[in-house]
């Protein structure tokens, strides 16, 4: 049922988004209709309302650059350095462009202008192009701007990278590490998990590793799993720290590889503001974080 709704809910809010050009308009439709609120833009209070107000009001240049799946690697790298970048193997501006037999027998295709474009060959003579071919070239034709009106994809030139593939000693999936940073202090994460067998979930800590008694967007793990303090840990602080400088918010995403330390991507607005908290008033309280100060 829920992904019968959401099968429903997606198309109707793409509609919207090319019918309503008023950013604000759309923005105030869409957060009642995902959060289940009205959307305060004059006094923003919440973490969501929050970042909302930030979509309209922020638009530095340098944005752009920072969510640009590929642009961002060299941006990244000027800050921590090239050894946390993982290596990029091509980009191209349409599929067909692809010489797959250039590339090795693993790695990863993604789109550098939105979420979820993205194929993960582990075996190059198993791979099904026309499938690969399908859903990327899809996700090349989304406008990921009128999704959410977050500014920065509007300018963000729809290209396909292929990094070198990277597992973990869990040969599985790597373990993302998600630090919120506000005006370049990280002050919680969380771990993500299950996503490749379709059971995404959350937990979220604290900067001493303690688990926050809150959810977002996904449910936690079961009280069963242990996700352990990555032994990297305070070397992923400092690169979140920062990378995160002069920024009001940002999400700093860092993999941490068999003891070595690779940036993932920066997200301006975490599930595009969009995602609500259980319990509630856990939405003001991370809304505190974030000032607005200084930003108009």
């Amino acid at each position: 049922m829920a992904n019968s709704l959401k099968s429903i809910k997606v198309p109707l809010y793409r509609l919207l988004g090319r019918l309503i050009r008023d950013d604000g308009q759309f923005l105030k439709i869409k957060y009642r209709l995902k959060v289940g609120k009205k959307l305060n833009l004059v006094h923003p209070k919440g973490y969501n309302e929050k970042l909302q107000w930030l979509k309209i009001h922020d638009h530095r240049e340098l944005y752009s650059t920072m969510v640009d799946k590929y642009a961002a690697k060299e941006y990244v790298a000027g800050i921590i350095g090239n050894e946390y970048i993982i290596p990029t193997l091509g980009v191209w501006d349409c599929f067909d462009d692809i010489n797959f037999d250039m590339l090795p027998n693993q790695f990863v295709l993604k789109c550098t202008h939105d979420s979820g474009g993205l194929v993960i060959c582990r075996d190059k003579k198993n791979l099904n192009l026309e499938e690969a071919r399908i859903k990327i070239n899809r996700s090349l034709k989304m406008n990921f701007y009128l999704e959410g009106r977050e500014y920065p994809y509007k300018n963000v030139h729809p290209r396909i990278i292929a990094e070198e593939f990277m597992v973990d000693e869990s040969e599985k999936e790597l373990k993302d590490y998600k630090f919120f940073c506000f005006n370049g202090q990280p002050r919680f994460l969380f771990v993500a998990k299950g996503r490749l067998e379709h059971d995404t979930r959350f937990n979220f800590y604290d900067m001493d590793w303690n688990l926050l008694p809150f959810e977002r967007g996904y449910p936690n793990t079961d009280s069963n799993t242990i996700i352990p303090k990555p032994k990297g840990f305070e070397e992923m602080v400092e690169l979140s720290k920062k990378l995160s400088a002069g920024i009001p918010h940002v999400r700093v995403d860092l993999y941490d590889i068999n003891g070595r330390i690779y940036f993932g991507e920066l997200t301006l607005y975490p599930g595009s503001g969009f995602e609500a908290f259980h319990p509630d008033d856990w939405d003001e309280k991370v809304g505190d974080m974030l000032s607005l100060d200084g930003i108009i």
